[in-house]
């Protein structure tokens, strides 16, 4: 399918991360350059991006600052964008600057703005997948399991607005090219409350620098994280990062999941 769509193709680099069954490489054809992704037999985040790309994407691709599909298959799970210029923010010196996470928020607004509906039912299941987590294997103490899962089973479970989210919203997704921010990996994009695309940056980022955050609400331009919602959503991500984490065998995050789940507890201990 591929020599279909960019017969004679030379690949030049791969930027899979190793963690999971998909292939990212950078090709080039009839000199244009590329990203082609492939998923593997259990993968469905090629659905969710070529769902992205047909819905929500164009307030950032129309600007430049995502990459454009060219071709796609959901059956083959496959795709094709095109190529991106920009480095990797993760990793390199432009991760503390506040500029970018003044632009990381500005854009984000732009996604998110561009509808709302309800969802009576949002809650309930969020709340069932962070228990079934808790029921796959894990490294979280037997005690803290059985606090998490008192503390879920409590929970109301109003109705929730949802808009078109990122769903990994941090600087592993971020590329900066003669300081523009762009973004990438629309694998987990969906309909979620607002909220939950702070939740990686809140984590890691804003919790290193609070520079960062304040330059990213600046752009954002309003702060959506009601105190008990944020709380819950808080949860059920330390728990499902802990739980992924543990999964597909990457040891830091799986700590970082595991700080998450012990800060979120924290909070709640304090009067």
């Amino acid at each position: 399918m591929l020599a279909r769509w960019l017969p004679g193709t030379s690949v030049e680099a791969e930027h899979s991360w190793g963690l999971v069954a998909t292939t990212v490489l950078e090709v080039t054809c009839a000199g244009a350059r590329f990203i082609v992704k492939a998923g593997g037999d259990d993968d469905h985040g090629i659905r969710r991006e070529l769902d992205a790309h047909a819905n929500w994407l164009r307030p950032w691709t129309d600007r430049g600052r995502a990459p454009a599909l060219v071709h796609g298959d959901v059956d083959a799970k496959l795709l094709v964008t095109r190529y991106l210029p920009g480095q990797l923010v993760l990793g390199s010196e432009h991760a503390d600057d506040p500029r970018l996470y003044r632009q990381a928020g500005e854009l984000l607004a732009l996604l998110h703005a561009q509808f709302v509906v309800t969802d009576d039912d949002h809650e309930r299941r969020e709340n069932e997948k962070a228990l079934a987590w808790l029921r796959r294997p894990h490294r979280i103490a037997a005690h803290t399991v059985r606090r998490l899962r008192a503390e879920i089973t409590s929970w109301p479970t109003p109705s929730a607005s949802l808009v078109p989210t990122h769903g990994d919203w941090q600087p592993r997704n971020w590329l900066v090219h003669e300081g523009v921010l762009s973004v990438i990996d629309f694998g987990r994009a969906a309909l979620r409350p607002a909220y939950t695309d702070f939740g990686r940056l809140a984590a890691r980022d804003f919790r290193r620098d609070p520079r960062l955050e304040a330059a990213f609400l600046d752009g954002y331009g309003t702060d959506p994280r009601e105190p008990d919602a944020w709380h819950r959503n808080r949860v059920r991500e330390a728990i499902g990062t802990a739980a992924w984490a543990y999964r597909v065998g990457d040891e830091a995050f799986e700590a970082q999941g595991h700080r998450m789940i012990a800060g979120a507890l924290r909070d709640v201990d304090v009067p």
